[in-house]
């Protein structure tokens, strides 16, 4: 099944004049604020050109990459800014890599420099190559007087083919790949992510999740690219945005499921809180049932959800001006066409599972330096995803799961989300996650893993088993362990690959009932 999103006429603006909107309408109007302090169009411009002069003015060339191990802060923004205007490549690390997981990510992006927060300096102490480094920056520290420095007289030239950005992969399916996008890649990323919201200058967009992951790097640049403002949440708990949310008065707003269900029970919300806002976009991991009812009762409007990958950025998105389907990943966005097929690459009928491709001038390049691992999923135009989701008649597409991580139990394939979604609507149960266990008679038996809502009373495994039965009958779980902690990877989802290898390895955990 082939499902085209509308066509996307031109990219964004080029990545060295992206605030060029904002900046002819509004120079001195507010572009970038957070709770700390404020930046207009024209001083984010100029610091971001300071800080373009500041970077080569170390020795830093055109191509080489520029790490960056930073949470969110302003000055975040005005480094990819002047990465784009010297023609670096910013490369965002998590800011919850370990060392050993900055010195992967420095190894196979090849850096040439890192700027980190202060307070990692433990972390990049323990790292075998960021010492090695040519540059290492410390911010605010070494970030600050490069501030200081004279803009570059003109920008490099550049090719649309050159790189721009690396971002590495979850690690979902192994280890963490250099996702290389180009800077035509980003603008049509950019173009497509603001096409998909309808944002225009008047936005006011709360991204409340990590700019140094691909999704609220999008959204900060996608505002920025019409000339709206962005609001920096520092942090991702209630103490942050709902201050944000009160004195900003966002009209847009993405954040992961786990930080938005945190939010909506947060004892001090106010129904009026999300009164400003006209979209809630909610993804990067499966959205629970029990989160789209409680948001929609506090809300008073629907949570929109979307589908998206570090490979393309956006792709789908249910159309904020038209029909929302809950439970749905929407349809394709402008600039995006997806392709629904089987084992053997045909076509399958709708409401059957197939296998996601995706074709789309924002598709990355490549992974760095791994051109095996890019042979694998590049297939011309189009990119395999790796990920499992069926479509309605009307083109709207529900997500199955990742290929590698649906459990099949007697020839039948099930779906993780679907388990997890029926154990998290149980009022004791705070987080799922569930994996398939080898079995000689079955192929695979479900597994699940669940931690408890706080002060919440603990239910036997059999309650939990007979709960899930009466909402998604056979695909229920055989077994049912309780953890004191839910592992989450480093893009803060539930580590199903951590738990898959739990079970294989018979780690069972006190709690089994």
């Amino acid at each position: 099944m082939l499902i085209d999103g509308l066509p996307l006429e031109a990219p964004a603006a080029p990545l060295n004049d992206l605030l060029r909107i904002g900046l002819d309408a509004k120079a001195d109007e507010v572009a970038l604020v957070s709770a700390e302090r404020s930046m207009s169009w024209r001083v984010l411009e100029e610091e971001a050109e300071r800080l373009a002069g500041g970077y080569r003015g170390l020795g830093l060339e055109p191509g080489d990459r520029i790490a960056s191990l930073m949470p969110n802060r302003l000055d975040l923004l005005v480094h990819y800014l002047a990465c784009f205007k010297a023609g670096l490549v910013a490369t965002p690390l998590n800011y919850r890599y370990t060392h050993r997981e900055i010195d992967h990510a420095l190894e196979v992006s090849g850096a040439k420099a890192l700027l980190a927060h202060e307070e990692r300096g433990e972390d990049v102490g323990e790292s075998r190559l960021a010492g090695q480094l040519p540059i290492n920056l410390q911010w605010p520290r070494d970030f600050d007087p490069l501030l200081e420095s004279e803009p570059l007289p003109e920008h490099p030239p550049s090719d649309p083919a050159d790189p721009a950005a690396i971002f590495f992969t979850s690690g979902s399916t192994g280890p963490a790949k250099g996702v290389t996008h180009t800077r035509s890649s980003l603008r049509w990323m950019i173009a497509s992510a603001a096409a998909a919201f309808e944002l225009d200058g008047d936005d006011v967009f709360l991204p409340g999740s990590s700019m140094s992951h691909i999704g609220s790097f999008l959204w900060a640049l996608s505002m920025l690219s019409v000339g709206g403002r962005v609001v920096v949440a520092r942090t991702f708990d209630s103490h942050e945005l709902l201050p944000l949310l009160r004195e900003q008065r966002p009209t847009v707003m993405a954040m992961i499921p786990a930080a938005l269900l945190a939010l909506v029970r947060d004892h001090d919300l106010q129904p009026h809180d999300f009164d400003s806002l006209r979209i809630c976009r909610c993804g990067s991991d499966k959205v629970s049932t029990e989160l789209l009812h409680e948001f929609a009762a506090v809300a008073g409007f629907p949570i929109v959800e979307g589908y998206g990958m570090t490979e393309v950025g956006l792709a789908t998105l249910n159309p904020p001006s038209g029909v929302v389907k809950q439970g749905s990943i929407g349809r394709p966005i402008s600039g995006f066409s997806i392709a629904l097929r089987g084992e053997g690459g045909e076509p399958v009928e709708a409401e059957a599972v197939g296998r996601i491709f995706i074709r789309t001038p924002a598709r990355m390049a490549g992974y760095w330096e791994a051109p095996e691992a890019t042979a694998e999923v590049l297939r011309e135009d189009w990119i395999d995803s790796g990920d499992l989701a069926r479509a309605d008649s009307d083109g709207y597409l529900w997500f199955f799961g990742r290929k590698k991580q649906v459990i099949v139990h007697d020839g039948s394939n099930i779906s993780p989300y679907e388990v997890e979604g029926a154990l998290v609507e149980h009022p004791a149960i705070d987080l799922a996650g569930a994996v398939g266990v080898h079995d000689e008679v079955h192929g695979e038996n479900v597994r699940a893993y669940v931690t408890l809502r706080e002060g919440a009373e603990r239910p036997s495994a059999a309650e939990l088993i007979v709960h899930c039965r009466e909402r998604i009958g056979y695909k229920a779980p055989e077994e049912i362990l309780f953890l004191e902690e839910m592992p989450l990877n480093p893009t803060g989802k539930i580590d199903r690959v951590g738990l898959k290898k739990m079970a294989e390895d018979h780690l069972h955990p006190h709690g089994l009932a």
